[in-house]
């Protein structure tokens, strides 16, 4: 079910408090939901090299990151920011993937200065390395598996020959004996096909299908496949009526591949994955203030959040977020959309929600907020991004990144000033 008991219920012990002393709204994220997640994480994949590069993209908070870092957490990084983001929380070298499309060469300059390993996403990224970088000893590559992947793709990757990720299957082999010309050598492979799954089956074939590759290119190459990412796709269950992914079972799986994958004495790629939702997802909220009751042609709760804070459910038609009011429950209940402030249709939070009777004053919580929330945020219309806080094991919250002011969006105008001057002896067309 959507938010843990566990978290709910610490959540809403300090809630009436955390309200009074930081207004409404904000971001909040559970300490210690986050850190079991880590540690249940490392026990499901006991005994073979794993590690969990946890997405940077899916919250990037310096105060969360430390955290991840306690646990022995890895980053994924997608950009310079981010990389800076990792360096900052502890991370050196290995510690660090940086994973991109549509790469420049001032992205991939910052993360070899970092020590990161890369992932080409395309043959043009190693070009760049080649012609204006440098091309380091180990690279991983991100597969594109075309028609090979089963059924009809995922809702978000839709369709891999139609999507933007991953070297296409038919030029791998070619571009790594390219790659060990070039010096690499050791190679690591990279595949996502789906993301948010609850059930294991893309993963496990993007497992088999990445065991195959490697075999294939460590006998076309004789380089060493060393490492197999498996993504981010692990999902959590965002409606109350889903169950949640098999961590255990899916470490066991794994486990029986690798083991019957070639002869005992033969080398075991490691296993990486570049989770963020699985990581924090559940473990954040965001809590919001009813500030009107409208009645349309549909009855309306006016909250003061909205796709300012929570993207998500404007950019996905189908995505769901469950929402409560923990303090109105015994009224009498009715159908509401659940609406924010801007001059978008699309600013809704929830659809359809069977909820106690709100009024203006009331608190929802909107569950699962913890990857992709506030990090998707923007600032339309002036809308600055709300707070973000930290719930700790003792009790006590802590304020971890303050609102936006109009300061905050104000000062990329403030610049010395620069102009290029007309061309000489040109006429400029009106």
């Amino acid at each position: 079910m959507p938010m843990s008991p566990a978290f709910e219920q610490r959540l809403t012990a300090v809630l009436p408090a955390v309200v009074e002393r930081f207004g409404t709204p904000f971001h909040i994220y559970d300490a210690t939901g986050i850190s079991r997640t880590c540690e249940h994480f490392e026990r499901a994949f006991a005994g073979i090299d794993c590690r969990e590069y946890f997405a940077v993209k899916a919250l990037p908070n310096p105060a969360v990151l430390r955290l991840l870092a306690r646990h022995g957490l890895g980053f994924d990084t997608s950009s310079p920011a981010e990389l800076t983001l990792a360096r900052a929380a502890g991370a050196t070298g290995r510690d660090m993937c940086f994973t991109s499309s549509n790469t420049s060469a001032a992205e991939l300059a910052a993360a070899l200065d970092a020590g990161a390993m890369i992932t080409v996403d395309d043959e043009a990224v190693l070009n760049t390395l080649a012609d204006r970088l440098t091309v380091p000893g180990e690279l991983a590559f991100r597969v594109n598996p075309g028609r090979n992947l089963p059924g009809e793709g995922d809702r978000l990757f839709g369709d891999p020959e139609a999507t933007k990720f991953g070297v296409p299957t038919d030029r791998l082999t070619a571009l790594c004996a390219r790659a060990r010309d070039l010096g690499v050598r050791e190679f690591g492979l990279h595949m996502m096909v789906a993301s948010n799954v609850l059930g294991a089956d893309p993963l496990l074939f993007t497992l088999d299908f990445l065991l195959e590759r490697a075999g294939e290119i460590e006998a076309a190459t004789g380089t060493p496949v060393t490492s197999l990412n498996l993504g981010g796709g692990i999902g959590i269950p965002y409606r109350p009526q889903e169950q949640p992914f098999d961590l255990p079972a899916f470490g066991a799986a794994v486990r029986a591949r690798l083991a019957a994958w070639g002869p005992p004495d033969r080398a075991r790629p490691a296993i990486r994955f570049e989770c963020g939702r699985y990581i924090t997802g559940p473990h954040g909220a965001l809590v919001t203030r009813v500030t009107n009751r409208m009645a349309k042609w549909r009855t309306f709760a006016g909250v003061d959040a909205g796709m300012v804070a929570l993207m998500r459910p404007a950019l996905y038609s189908w995505a769901y977020h469950h929402i409560t009011a923990p303090f109105a429950e015994g009224r009498e209940r009715e159908v509401v959309d659940v609406v924010g402030s801007l001059p978008e249709n699309s600013d809704r939070l929830g659809r359809d929600r069977d909820l106690p009777v709100l009024a203006e004053g009331d608190i929802l919580v909107v569950h699962d907020t913890g990857a992709h929330g506030h990090a998707m945020g923007f600032n339309y219309t002036g809308r600055g991004r709300p707070q973000e806080l930290m719930l700790h094991p003792d009790g006590s919250v802590e304020l971890i990144r303050r609102a936006e002011t109009e300061q905050d969006l104000f000062a990329t105008l403030e610049f010395a000033p620069r102009r290029l001057a007309a061309p000489s002896g040109q006429e400029v067309p009106s």
